[in-house]
């Protein structure tokens, strides 16, 4: 029944569908006092959080009816973790960079006894040979080191470096810097300097100083077979290299297939940090002149 003006006379019409509130006052269909409720803007009148339009709201306790997922504890997420970061390290030494220990003097001045090199595996990869100049870690090619003792690492030390944190200290792996490659023409006088393809070498900036650079083995001329190189250490009268082992099954020749790559920087200790780059008298005009035949 629509409720219309009334005079001052008549009394109220009782309305038992609507229970008057608490403090006497019947609300109208707007309001408590009659006024319309304002929209607060979220498609329902009145705040709060009893419209409808929040149905899917819940409380920082869950009240809404859903609760908060909870987060992993970081020590349940730690194992897994530490295999994730072993299996990069074994990725990363079998494929990318491998970290190689200075076994001797051999390569003096420019590594030194102890010395920790990274050498670079992932160019091989793609087809890439070693160049002149470069310094390079290779397999015993003819059992260049029979006799030398090796270590004896614990179990912790073997598994450190089978994952890559560690050098080998069992590989027999030698360092050595490479003179010729394959279909050069390598040869050094007593007296004289190395020369490749009839250039002579300035090797002032990387031999040992006071070594000469071959009167304690003179050799050659040697033409290096494809596919092999003529290396030699920068420690000259301390380095048993191509010149020494040209009675081996190899003729002194390093096989390509043996070798692990080529040594890019010195990353241990700090104070020896420096990278190693090809000697510039490697890139002299007429060296890379190959004779035939």
């Amino acid at each position: 029944m629509a409720v219309g003006a009334r005079s001052g006379g008549e009394e109220p019409e009782e309305r038992p569908d609507r229970p008057p509130l608490s403090g006497g006052t019947d609300p109208g269909p707007d309001g408590a006092d009659g006024r319309r409720v304002p929209d607060d803007g979220g498609g329902r009148e009145g705040g709060g959080h009893g419209g409808s339009g929040d149905d899917d709201a819940f409380d920082e306790d869950g009240a809404g009816g859903r609760k908060p997922k909870k987060q992993r504890s970081f020590w349940k997420e730690l194992p897994l973790l530490i295999v994730i970061a072993l299996i990069l390290s074994l990725f990363i030494k079998t494929f990318l960079v491998q970290a190689f220990s200075i076994p001797s003097g051999s390569m003096q001045n420019t590594l030194q006894l102890g010395d920790r090199v990274l050498v670079d595996k992932l160019t091989p990869w793609f087809g890439s040979e070693p160049k002149r100049g470069e310094v390079v870690v290779f397999h015993d090619p003819a059992d260049w080191l029979e006799g030398t003792p090796t270590a004896e690492p614990n179990a912790v030390q073997k598994f450190l470096s089978f994952i890559g944190l560690m050098p080998s200290a069992e590989e027999k792996d030698l360092i050595k810097r490479v003179i010729a490659v394959g279909g050069d023409t390598v040869e050094c006088k007593k007296g004289g300097k190395v020369k490749v393809n009839g250039v002579e070498l300035n090797e002032t900036s990387f031999v040992f100083p006071g070594n000469t650079p071959c009167d304690d083995r003179p050799f050659g001329p040697v033409k290096v077979p494809e596919d092999r190189l003529w290396v030699m250490g920068d420690h000259r009268q301390s380095s048993a290299d191509s010149r020494w082992h040209q009675e081996d099954g190899n003729g002194g020749f390093v096989p390509v297939d043996d070798v692990v790559g080529r040594a890019i920087v010195i990353a241990w200790p700090i104070g020896n940090w420096a990278t190693l780059p090809i000697p510039e008298t490697f890139e002299q005009p007429g060296i890379d002149k190959q004779s035939r035949g």
